[in-house]
């Protein structure tokens, strides 16, 4: 296997710790209101990434940063928001092993929302990477 490229070392690492958040999320939220789990774990994320940022001296404004780009951050903040909100409830209602192969679903609906509102290009191998995906998701999660 060839080496990898840095942005795919970071999005291994992003998946696994993904795969690490279904375990001990399913853990955490054992006798916790999903919701209130949310919370602390978004609380844990803002002092953790204030952290790495103060670390880094990366706290300066850009100058070429648009009021566009900050608007399309706080959407994303909503929808990862929302997402977490649903992930932390699906994990109190069953398996993380059910419900982590459906949250993957993401990635089919991100190849549909890149080729709609990116225009990016839809390819073979994007097409049969997506279906894959979902088959597989429909193997692990539905009887």
């Amino acid at each position: 296997m060839p080496y990898l490229s840095s942005w795919q070392a970071f999005a291994l690492g992003s998946a696994f710790f993904a795969g690490l958040t279904a375990i001990l999320g399913k853990l955490g939220v054992e006798g916790l209101n999903s919701n209130l789990a949310t919370l602390i774990r978004t609380v844990v994320i803002f002092f953790v990434t204030a952290g790495i940022v103060s670390l880094r001296g990366e706290w300066a404004w850009p100058r070429d940063a648009s009021l566009r780009s900050v608007g399309f951050l706080i959407a994303s903040g909503v929808a990862t928001g929302l997402s977490w909100l649903l992930y932390y409830r699906a994990l109190q209602m069953a398996p993380a092993s059910l419900v982590a192969p459906i949250d993957k679903l993401s990635v089919a609906f991100a190849i549909v929302l890149a080729v709609v509102f990116l225009g990016e290009t839809f390819t073979l191998k994007l097409a049969l990477g997506g279906a894959l995906v979902l088959a597989g998701v429909l193997v692990l999660a539905w009887p």
